[in-house]
């Protein structure tokens, strides 16, 4: 008799733990465990929207510079001093 009421209290103590601690999943890519009784309470994060080309600092750097190189005019075959 002494064996099925441990079992029962044993049951029943598994129950109550896990009503009071919910259903979590761990999700490895997020790092998070998922649903948590708190997540909902945290705000969402922003992420702002990225521009249509990752580098315009780059691109105007580069610009900049092939604008301020000096214009080379390629000499005609054959043409050399005479």
């Amino acid at each position: 008799m002494k064996g099925i009421r441990g079992q029962h209290l044993l049951a029943a103590s598994i129950m109550v733990l896990a009503g009071i601690s919910g259903c979590q999943t761990w999700n490895p890519e997020a790092g998070l465990t998922l649903p948590s009784p708190h997540y909902l309470r945290h705000p969402p994060q922003y992420i702002p929207p990225s521009p249509q080309y990752p580098l315009p600092r780059e691109t105007a750097a580069l610009e900049e510079a092939l604008a301020q190189q000096p214009v080379l005019i390629p000499q005609q075959p054959g043409g050399g001093l005479q």
